[in-house]
């Protein structure tokens, strides 16, 4: 029994170192028929590819990054986010300095007109008034032409004492008439008197011609008689005086 377990387990043993040998001869085979495809495979990778260079200038590249990095949602820098702000803000005082002056103008150009339209108001506030008055200061003048002037010489005072003393009456109301009158800005001009000893030129913004007729002594234009006398207030005319008007053509 004993000798037959001894020749089982050589048996065994040599079995063993038989395989091995075999598994170590095939094995040299197996690696060098590996050896050409792995070759083959580090020759495709290892070919040339052509290379392709930018010719752009760093500007434009940094602006195709800032595009990209914009485009691809990144965030800004915050200097850039400041200088934003900035001219933001600048441009939001400039319009607030233009509407404040834009104010301040339409402002002033309102006080000038309110005074303006306060200062008229006050100047042609009786201008109702005296042109009612017109008429009656007429009639003064009416009253006071009627008058002979041989009547109211020196040696017709004991005669005609009384229509002297009725004509200086009223004369007298119409100059304080008159008077207060002026103190409010109306005046009276009358185209008949001389200027420089010269009879005065029709004027068409003085002056009402009602007629014209031809005088052999005066120059076309002058004027030869007065109907009525003009009357203006604080400059503006309320009345055009009534004249004739020379016209030998």
């Amino acid at each position: 029994m004993l000798q037959r377990t001894i020749l089982r387990q050589r048996r065994a043993v040599q079995s063993a170192v038989s395989r091995s040998s075999t598994f170590s001869s095939q094995s040299p085979f197996r690696q060098a028929s590996r050896l050409p495809q792995l070759s083959q495979r580090q020759s495709a990778f290892n070919v040339a590819v052509p290379r392709f260079y930018s010719t752009q200038n760093d500007a434009a590249t940094k602006d195709d990054v800032k595009e990209a990095s914009k485009e691809n949602g990144e965030t800004e820098s915050p200097e850039e986010t400041f200088t934003k702000e900035l001219e933001a803000k600048n441009k939001e005082v400039a319009e607030m300095k233009d509407k404040y002056l834009r104010s301040v103008a339409d402002f002033r150009n309102l006080q000038e007109r309110t005074k303006r339209d306060m200062d008229g108001a006050r100047a042609f506030a009786i201008q109702k008034f005296a042109v009612d008055l017109l008429e009656s200061i007429d009639n003064f003048d009416r009253a006071l032409s009627v008058v002979p002037a041989d009547k109211l010489t020196a040696e017709q005072a004991e005669a005609n004492k009384e229509l002297q003393d009725l004509h200086q009456g009223l004369k007298m109301t119409e100059n304080i008439l008159m008077n207060t009158l002026q103190k409010h800005g109306l005046q009276r001009f009358d185209p008949g008197e001389l200027v420089d000893g010269k009879a005065q030129k029709f004027d068409a913004n003085r002056h009402e011609a009602t007629f014209m007729a031809k005088a052999a002594d005066k120059e076309n234009g002058e004027i030869m008689h007065v109907q009525s006398k003009g009357y203006s207030l604080n400059g503006r005319i309320l009345r055009a005086a009534k004249v004739g008007v020379v016209k030998n053509d």
